[in-house]
């Protein structure tokens, strides 16, 4: 066996400077190491006082971050929980269980004590007295009330009108069949003749519609004068939008609470699509129907006048009326103006009451699927569900602008595409707060000083996104009956169990701690090397356990762990 030639030490002050940079950095091995054993590379420091004994201990957790591109294990570990959830749910064969728990005493009190505050504020409202010290004394028992363990607002509602428009379905949408409802979250079973009882479910990819030709397995445009990029932008932007739409026809159809796991992924042309794993089925025609019946109208101010461009932009004004720092009940402590005639500019609500008053107008924008529905059956348990939920997994860990490959032959061809997309992105509004309605005349709503077209700190508008700004993963609230958080703790009750560890009591009494984060100019913050290093000997001490007790459940001797396959990573 030929070994290997013992490398020249890097403080050996003869070693060329040519060759000591070729040496590996310490801190980048460590990172690496860290990575291969699954720990995160960027740890938060904490420090845990226990106000029982009063000590004081260091803790590392990890960033939790979903993106590979900054956290690869924390990014692996989400995906790992995403997955575990979407099996957990997808078939159940029993209804999800989701009461809330039993009031407490004190919980009682205190909505009995808000209720004297309120009708005493009521009271002194209808004698013409000062209700404003009242109106604190409730923010305050509101705030108490959810301190308790209580959800929501005690008296709930809306503050501000809703607007609303008419709900007659648009005349080039075709109508769809209602069924009565049932309240279960479970689909239909069929029973074959030897009695075994199936409960299939579905797997539905759902795609915008074609903006030019594309060419195959490549996702770029044939031509990309004749792309239609603004229409793109506005669908990407408004997607999650028509998500919603789709679960809403999805259930008038169905007749039952439909329960669905879905995640966004990018397509080779950059454009968001749905992967939908739902719990329960319907024929393939209904769910083609219902795709090509669901529609989003954007009912917001139109955009194809440019008012302000280049150098004419609106200028910021300060309300005369207004203490420094201080906001009007419509969230702004200013006005913006038009730079020649000093006219302001219409502010957010104005625009849409003149939008509401237009009986001619028309939405901005509507969103439609396209015409390529792929729907399939799935059974639990067998190797097409577990391919499925591998798929609805396998762009997580990225954005959607993460897909260009450096590698790919095509790579300047799509990066050129990527830059068109996010140009025509850059001056559509992404939202009532964008700055890009001042380009069109409109202020935006909560305006604020310092806002300039073309300039949006969006998600939407990054690179990165490509105009979705939307959740990746969705997941129904009866889905799996648990959170993530409670996915992690099976998983972690798991390891435990599996090492032969109690969990310990203490650890669920959330008054005996008190975590303060670590600041990054604290001089007694301990350096990221030296935590590295201790996660990875926890890790690895962690692991060599795990294989010591399955290499026992197998019968095969302790010293031949090295034939052990790797475990999957359940803390």
């Amino acid at each position: 066996m030929t070994e290997t030639p013992a490398l020249p030490p890097a403080s050996d002050p003869k070693l060329p400077r040519t060759v000591r940079d070729t040496l590996p950095l310490a801190l980048d091995v460590a990172v690496e190491v860290a990575k291969l054993n699954g720990v995160c590379i960027r740890p938060i420091e904490l420090r845990r006082l226990d106000t029982h004994t009063g000590k004081s201990e260091p803790f590392d957790i990890p960033c939790g971050t979903t993106q590979e591109a900054k956290c690869p294990p924390c990014a692996q570990r989400n995906k790992q929980l995403r997955k575990a959830q979407c099996r957990e749910g997808w078939h159940l064969d029993h209804e999800p269980i989701a009461e809330p728990n039993p009031s407490t005493e004190d919980q009682r009190w205190l909505i009995e004590f808000r209720a004297d505050t309120q009708v005493k504020r009521d009271e002194a409202e209808r004698n013409g007295e000062d209700v404003a010290d009242w109106d604190e004394a409730i923010a305050e028992i509101d705030a108490e009330i959810n301190t308790a363990g209580m959800r929501g607002n005690v008296v709930g509602g809306r503050t501000v009108p809703k607007r609303s428009r008419s709900t007659r379905r648009r005349q080039d949408a075709p109508d769809l069949p209602r069924r009565a409802k049932a309240d279960t979250t479970l689909g239909r079973t069929f029973t074959s003749s030897d009695g075994k009882v199936f409960r299939p479910s579905m797997f539905v990819t759902l795609t915008l519609p074609s903006y030019g030709r594309v060419r195959a397995g490549q996702g770029v445009p044939v031509d990309p004068s004749a792309y239609d990029y603004a229409r793109a932008a506005r669908d990407a932007l408004h997607f999650s939008k028509l998500v919603d739409r789709f679960v809403q026809n999805l259930r008038r159809v169905a007749g039952y609470d439909v329960q669905y796991f879905a995640t966004v992924e990018p397509q080779k042309r950059l454009a968001p699509h749905l992967h939908m794993a739902i719990r329960g089925t319907l024929p393939r025609t209904e769910m083609k129907q219902i795709a090509a019946a669901t529609y989003h109208q954007v009912w917001w101010p139109a955009v194809d006048d440019v008012r302000f461009e280049g150098d004419h932009l609106p200028v910021w004004s300060p309300r005369a009326d207004l203490d420094e720092g201080a906001a009007s009940p419509d969230g702004q402590s200013g006005d913006y103006l038009d730079p020649v005639t000093g006219e302001v500019l219409p502010t957010w609500d104005e625009a849409l009451d003149q939008l509401d008053q237009d009986e001619t107008a028309e939405p901005l924008h509507v969103l439609r699927f396209g015409d390529q529905v792929d729907v399939q059956g799935v059974l639990a348990g067998t190797p097409d569900a577990d391919q499925c939920i591998r798929y609805l997994s396998k762009y997580l860990t990225k954005n959607l602008g993460d897909t260009l490959d450096p590698g790919d032959p095509h790579f300047q061809a799509r990066r050129d595409h990527a830059a068109r997309m996010v140009e025509a992105l850059r001056y559509e509004p992404c939202s009532p707060t964008c700055a890009n309605w001042l380009r069109y005349g409109v202020q935006p709503k909560d305006a604020k000083a310092g806002m300039v077209p073309g300039r949006c700190r969006g998600k939407a508008h990054k690179p990165e996104h490509l105009g979705y700004a939307g959740r990746r993963v969705l997941v129904s609230r009866k889905w799996s009956n648990k959170t993530l958080r409670e996915h992690k703790q099976d998983r972690r009750a798991w390891v435990l169990d599996a090492l032969g560890l109690a969990d310990d009591p203490a650890e669920n009494d959330p008054h005996r701690y008190i975590w303060n984060p670590v600041s990054s100019k604290d001089p007694t913050r301990t350096p990221l090397a030296k935590r590295l290093l201790r996660s990875i000997a926890d890790r690895q001490r962690t692991r060599a356990r795990l294989l010591e007790l399955q290499a026992r459940a197998e019968g095969r001797p302790i010293s031949d762990l090295s034939a052990t396959p790797p475990l999957v990573e359940a803390a």
